[in-house]
């Protein structure tokens, strides 16, 4: 049995309490059960647990996590950064033939971590404060226009409104010259191959956007408001990185009175819906996928059973 499982999905689908119930159940000869690794660009901060539905303590308790909290938010943080900091993580458990959960939550992060990724020159504010007005006065559509010129295969792998990803390959090719595309091809190159399993949790429409919309009002239930204010009282403040999280953005435009609460929320429900539009799309990049169909009442414990069963499963590896 292939000790690597991925899990992917649209953000809402339940990723994480599928990945909970099967890490349970699917353990290693000592009966300790896998592990999960979040590979979301946000949940690596802490402090922001409940805008990033962080998994909770008690799951974090019950079950190992990794790459959870591992960076302040007042930092900036990048997908190499993240692949660097899994990689340790990822061979050990394969040194020691433990299962292993990747729950992606943030498919270029993901990509990272399976295909690798150039890090690329250190950030060079000038460049980035100058290219983010440009786009306050010019719109993200601008700027990406200029990055098809330069940078074409960049371009298309980025979407228009993917506004800080723009930024970063604008920024790297002002500061080498090279396109980005080529220099994560470079590393690419000499990078191991992985063999794992992909899972795809998939949901219709209608009931995905059901679960977005109860999401983002439970959020606001269990505290989010609360969350976003005492991140904004530390002295050191929050990345740009950050206060552009879906939902952190929201309550930050209402704490500094630039919406009411009730559009503040219903500008969540609209972008999160939004993402999850752009992640499938995204999502259907990736080969070798067994989706799995989940209906609206259907319990997780019993697509965790059917993950299980795929797991033994001799062929659909990935590599």
């Amino acid at each position: 049995m292939e000790k690597l499982l991925v899990i992917i999905g649209c953000t809402a689908a339940g990723k994480s309490e599928l990945a909970e119930a099967l890490a349970a159940r699917w353990q290693d000869t000592d009966g300790r059960p896998a592990t999960i690794m979040a590979v979301d660009s946000m949940q690596v901060y802490r402090g922001m647990d409940i805008g990033t539905a962080k998994p909770s303590r008690t799951a974090q308790a019950a079950i190992p996590h990794t790459m959870i909290d591992v960076a302040d938010p007042w930092e900036s943080f990048s997908a190499a950064r993240f692949a660097a900091m899994a990689e340790p993580i990822m061979q050990q458990h394969r040194t020691e033939n433990r299962p292993l959960i990747l729950v992606a939550g943030t498919v270029l992060y993901l990509r990272a971590v399976l295909e690798g990724m150039f890090e690329g020159p250190a950030a060079n504010m000038e460049i980035r404060q100058a290219l983010a007005a440009e786009a306050e006065k010019s719109g993200s559509a601008e700027l990406h226009r200029q990055l098809a010129q330069v940078d074409p295969v960049a371009a298309q792998r980025i979407h228009p409104n993917d506004l800080r990803r723009i930024i970063r390959a604008l920024e790297v090719f002002q500061m080498t010259g090279v396109g980005i595309s080529t220099l994560q091809t470079q590393w690419q190159a000499g990078r191991p191959q992985l063999s794992y399993r992909m899972i795809g949790v998939a949901r219709e429409k209608s009931d995905l956007n059901r679960r977005i919309n109860q999401r983002a009002g439970l959020m606001l239930e269990q505290g989010l408001l609360q969350e976003v204010r005492t991140l904004l009282e530390h002295p050191q403040g929050l990345s740009m990185q950050a206060r552009e999280a879906v939902g952190y953005k929201q309550m930050i435009d209402y704490l500094t009175g630039a919406l009411p609460l009730d559009e503040a929320l219903e500008r969540v429900k609209i972008q999160t819906r939004h993402l999850a539009k752009l992640q499938r799309t995204w999502l259907k990049r990736f080969d070798g996928v067994k989706w799995l169909e989940v209906l609206p009442q259907q319990p997780t414990a019993e697509l965790a059973g059917r993950v299980l069963e795929i797991l033994r499963e001799p062929e659909s590896l990935c590599k």
